[in-house]
């Protein structure tokens, strides 16, 4: 989550993220941003121990336990992260050393515990180079760090087991407990709120636009300068206000440190010529602000073998600068907020029957999962950390159920009066009902399901309820009602809600990135009303199935940037 971005309407561009620029403008500025070394900003948590009534393996002493700590990767693989140190004699133990993992809000992060009793002829050895093999178990347990962070005070406490083998069955005992608290790592939450602007910029070429944009970099003592922040490309913009950024103080150093700001003309092929650039720390830009006076930007020249700096009548200008305190996601997570899962799932006939090998819809008796179950179970993996009660709504549309007409948002579970399902499992077991109780037909809307999922967030809202909704909408088409789900959109952008489209299939998908915003221009209702920020991330599966990247991540990579925005703009401080 990056600290750095352009925010106006709600709309937020995080560091290495997109900006609200128009046309393919956005991939091309991050590429070359990327190529300039920015890297996405991650949150980093302190893990602390303690565990108590710990089985005592010692005949003349108490134990001498010590944890080590695992992680269990996508691939099933575990491995060894780290160990604390050696508490001696003592069945409660807090120790002392602490684990710093970064945190991943689109992956299940499982982390797996093991306490141990140092045998007393290994206590002078450095713990890191003990042979586990030689000590004895006093428990495990596990859990995924979503589940630490959860929490209102962010500690959760483990039962510690201990597996014991016997000729007839394998069954687990009770051996204490293990309680590990998660602390956000960070300086300061501090953060500088700027909006810039210039005056008089001069076109590169003679007959083509200036398509300004800035670049913030920071100086470190090598005297390299590494991006942290950019705004939006404005369209032939000689005198260009940009949309407010903000810049944590810990990010940069501190309100003294030296920043660079460049102005670029953007390039369609990646090769943005440089404008001219100013060189100031935040206490300087501050200053600006308050004299009201602009500063002159200036560029770099050769001149014979020296390099010097040619003055320009543009100037830089500071409308506004204030400090505020910028709480994080975590933050929000600590004081009670829930982010609560919607599926809805396409039943139109361009799947194909459910029954054959070749549609998308088919149950495999292998358990190879298909598509629809694939998305539905990823990203439900992930986000049923952060619901309490784990009762999903879930629907279908572009179905007829049965002795009925054609319905484009029907309860999955079959009910007339409840949509709601229990766990995963339950939108599972829905779903595979679902298909041999309705009748696929068509066409693909989403503006009904898009529809009953804000009414549902704007009630929770009206109720003054802690809860950001995400949809999940799975389909195989093009959407037939693109102008109503627009308008749906549009309104529903003013609502806690985020929606994520998953296109399965070989469809071609290009239109459905209208309604994603970093791909072009916000959305525009009817009306033309525009959407006040982006709440729409669209993937089309083929992209990520077998790559490096799961469609989990893919799909969830926005949702703490889209989250922040919307309580940011609404001025929602966090419960804690």
């Amino acid at each position: 989550m990056g600290n750095c971005c352009s925010d106006v309407g709600g709309r937020m561009a995080a560091v290495g993220g997109t900006a609200a620029i128009t046309g393919n403008q956005s991939d091309a500025v991050d590429m070359y941003l990327k190529s300039r070394g920015i890297h996405g900003i991650l949150s980093q948590i302190e893990l602390s121990f303690s565990a108590t009534n710990l089985r005592d393996r010692d005949v003349f002493s108490k134990s001498d336990p010590m944890l080590v700590v695992y992680i269990k990767e996508r691939d099933g693989a575990v491995i060894e992260v780290f160990r604390t140190e050696v508490v001696l004699n003592s069945l409660n133990p807090t120790w002392i050393k602490k684990y710093t993992i970064a945190y991943h809000f689109e992956v299940v992060q499982t982390l797996l515990f093991h306490v141990f009793d140092v045998d007393t002829q290994f206590l002078n050895i450095e713990v890191k180079m003990l042979k586990l093999e030689e000590q004895q178990s006093l428990g495990e347990a596990s859990c995924a760090l979503s589940e630490i962070v959860t929490k209102p005070n962010r500690s959760l406490t483990l039962d510690l087991v201990r597996r014991v083998e016997s000729v007839s069955s394998t069954h687990s005992q009770h051996h204490g407990k293990l309680t590990v608290h998660a602390e956000e790592c960070f300086s300061s939450r501090t953060t500088a709120e700027m909006m810039l602007s210039c005056l008089d910029l001069e076109s590169k070429d003679l007959f083509s636009n200036c398509d300004p944009f800035l670049v913030i970099s920071k100086l470190v003592e090598s005297g390299i300068s590494i991006p942290v922040c950019k705004t939006e490309v404005l369209k032939n913009d000689h005198n260009p206000t940009w949309k407010p950024v903000f810049l944590n103080i810990q990010q940069v150093g501190s309100k003294d440190s030296p920043l660079v700001i460049e102005c670029f003309n953007f390039n369609s092929n990646g090769k943005h010529d440089l404008i001219g650039k100013v060189q100031k720390s935040l206490a300087d830009l501050e200053k600006i602000h308050s004299g009201r006076e602009g500063e002159n930007l200036f560029l770099p020249t050769l001149v014979g073998h020296d390099c010097e700096n040619k003055i320009l009548k543009s100037k830089l200008f500071v409308e506004n600068f204030s400090e505020t305190i910028q709480h994080t996601f975590l933050d929000y997570l600590a004081g009670g907020v829930e982010l609560n899962f919607m599926v809805a799932i396409d039943f139109t006939a361009s799947n194909g029957n459910p029954r054959l090998p070749d549609s998308l819809h088919y149950i495999d008796p292998s358990g190879r999962q298909n598509a629809y179950q694939k998305a539905i179970y990823e990203v439900g993996e992930v986000l049923q950390f952060y619901d309490t009660d784990k009762c999903f709504p879930a629907w279908g549309f572009g179905a007829r159920p049965i002795d009925g007409p054609v319905s484009h948002c029907f309860n999955l579970n079959g009910s007339n009066n409840y949509c709601k399902v229990e766990g995963i499992r339950g939108i599972m077991m829905a779903y595979t009902s679902a298909l041999f109780n309705v009748s696929l037909a068509g066409p693909t809307l989403f503006g009904h399901v898009v529809n009953k999922a804000a009414l549902i967030a704007s009630q929770s809202l009206a109720d003054e309820a802690q809860k950001y909704f995400v949809l999940l909408i799975i389909t195989d088409g093009v959407v037939t009602d693109l102008q109503e789900t627009k308008d749906a959109l549009v309104k529903a952008s003013d609502l806690p809600l985020s929606i994520l489209i998953v296109g399965v299939g070989g469809a071609d998908f290009k239109e459905m990135e209208i309604l994603d915003a970093d791909k072009g221009e916000r959305l525009e209702s009817s009306t033309g009303r525009v959407a006040s920020r982006d709440i729409v991330q669209f993937v089309p599966f083929r992209d990520v199935q077998g790559g490096e990247v799961s469609i989990v991540q893919a799909l969830l990579a926005e949702l703490p940037t889209q989250f922040l925005t919307y309580m940011r703009s609404r001025d929602i401080k966090p419960r804690i």
